[in-house]
C-alpha cells in the first residue's frame, strides 16, 4: 500500500481553510492527528478523503507551502467582520462554478452569432444613478403598474428575476454550494456578486439571506452589470457603502425598486398609518425593509427610526419561520441554474454540440434528475 508524505503544515492549512481545527475532524478523518505528528503517513485514498471533507483540491495538498488564494473578482464587501484574507471554500467554489457557466454560455452565444448586450457597462460613475435606475426599470419592462400584477413582494422577487433573465442576464439565487445542502453559504461572508460580460453577464444572490434582503441584492447586482464593475458585495441592514461603486449601485437599485418621485408622492399619506413602511411596501411590492431603506435614502425618516424598524422586522421574520425549507428540488433549479442557462445547455446537448456528461457537469444535475428538469422546461430528451 503506497503512502504519501504530505507536509504537516499543508494538513493543518486544509483544515483551517475549511474552518476546522485538526481535532474537529477526528471522527471523519481518524488518523489525521497522527499524520500531523508525523507518526504515520496517509495513503492516497485517505488523502482523497481529507480533501473531500475539507473541500480542498487534492493537488493543493502536495504543494510545499499553502497557496495564496485570492478572490477572482474585486471585493466590495462592507459586512462587519467579514473575512478578507481567506475566502471560504464555499465562496470560492461558487464563484468558480458561476464563472465556468458564464464562460461556457459566452462561447456558445458567440458561436451562434449572438449580438453583445448593449446595456452591459453602458453606465459610468459620473452618470446620475437615479436616471440609470429608471433606465434599468424601463429595460426590464417594469414601468407603470407592474407591481399591481403581483400579489406579494415575494412574488415580485420571482418576477424581477424572470425579467432580468429575459433581458439576457443569468440571475442565480442559491443558498448552498450547487445542490449540496450540507454546504450552506454564509451571509456573514457575502450577500451577492456580479460577473460582467457583454454576452453572458451573471448575477448571484446568496439565497441563505433573509427573503426581505434578496430583492435588494438582486437589483444591486444588476446595477453592477449596468456599470460594468464586477465584484463581490456584502452589506449590513441594506446599507452598502464605503466605495463609490457600491454607493452608486445602491442608489441605482433603490430607484429601480421604488422611484423617488412616486415614493415622495405616496409618503404623506402612508406616514400617518400605524405601519408606514408596510403600507409603502404594498404600493411598490418590495419588502418592508426595502421600503424603510428607501425612506431613509430620501431623508423621510432618520437613521434611528430605520434601524429600530430593521432590527425588529428581521427578528420577526426569523421567528415567523420564513427561512427557506428547501422546497421542491426541481422547482429550485430555476433559481439555482436558471432557464436562460439551462435551456442553452439542453439545446447544445440535443444538437450534439456537447455530450450529456458535460451537460451534467455544467448544470450540477445527473441522469434522472437532469431529464426530469429538462421535461419541466418542456424538453423531452432521447
Amino acid at each position: 500500500m503506497t503512502r504519501v508524505d504530505v507536509p504537516p503544515e499543508m494538513l493543518r492549512w486544509a483544515c483551517r481553510r475549511a474552518g476546522y481545527d485538526v481535532g474537529d475532524l477526528a471522527a471523519r478523518v481518524p488518523q489525521l492527528q497522527a499524520w500531523v505528528r508525523r507518526e504515520r503517513l496517509p495513503t492516497l485514498r485517505q488523502l482523497e478523503n481529507l480533501a473531500k471533507v475539507t473541500h480542498t483540491p487534492l493537488g493543493y495538498l502536495f504543494l510545499p507551502e499553502p497557496p495564496e488564494e485570492r478572490l477572482p473578482v474585486p471585493d466590495y464587501r462592507t459586512v462587519a467582520d467579514a473575512p478578507r484574507d481567506r475566502p471560504s471554500p464555499d465562496l470560492l467554489d461558487t464563484l468558480y462554478t458561476m464563472r465556468r457557466r458564464q464562460e461556457w454560455l459566452r462561447e456558445s452565444l458567440v458561436e451562434s452569432d449572438a449580438e453583445p448586450l448593449a446595456f452591459v457597462a453602458s453606465a459610468r460613475l459620473a452618470d446620475d444613478p437615479g436616471a440609470v435606475g429608471r433606465e434599468m426599470r424601463r429595460s426590464l419592462g417594469l414601468d407603470g403598474e407592474w407591481a399591481a400584477g403581483v400579489a406579494t413582494w415575494q412574488d415580485a422577487v420571482r418576477e424581477l428575476r424572470r425579467a432580468i433573465e429575459e433581458l439576457g442576464v443569468m440571475a442565480v439565487i442559491n443558498g448552498v454550494v450547487g445542490n449540496n445542502t450540507y454546504r450552506r453559504l454564509s451571509v456573514e461572508e457575502f450577500r451577492g456578486f456580479a460577473l460582467t460580460d457583454p454576452y453572458a453577464p451573471l448575477i448571484f444572490v446568496n439565497g441563505a439571506d433573509a427573503k426581505s434582503a434578496q430583492m435588494f441584492t438582486l437589483a444591486h447586482e444588476l446595477a453592477h452589470i449596468w456599470l460594468g464593475r464586477e465584484g463581490l458585495s456584502g452589506f449590513e441592514a441594506l446599507l452598502p457603502g464605503g466605495t463609490d461603486v457600491e454607493d452608486w449601485c445602491n442608489q441605482a437599485a433603490a430607484e429601480l425598486l421604488a422611484p423617488e418621485q412616486e415614493v415622495r408622492a405616496r409618503w404623506p399619506e402612508v406616514r400617518r398609518t400605524a405601519s408606514p413602511f408596510e403600507a409603502l411596501a404594498r404600493t411598490f411590492k418590495v419588502s418592508p425593509v426595502v421600503a424603510a431603506r428607501r425612506a431613509l435614502d430620501l431623508k423621510l425618516v432618520d437613521r434611528r427610526t430605520f434601524f429600530d424598524f430593521y432590527e425588529e422586522y428581521v427578528n420577526r421574520e426569523r421567528r415567523s419561520g420564513t427561512k427557506s425549507t428547501g422546497g421542491n428540488f426541481y422547482n429550485n433549479q430555476n433559481t439555482r441554474v436558471g432557464e436562460l442557462f439551462a435551456t442553452q445547455v439542453l439545446r447544445s446537448a440535443m444538437e450534439g454540440r456537447i455530450g450529456f456528461k458535460q451537460a451534467y457537469d455544467l448544470t450540477g444535475l445527473r441522469g434522472g434528475s437532469f431529464q426530469k428538469y429538462a421535461r419541466q422546461l418542456g424538453v423531452d430528451l432521447p
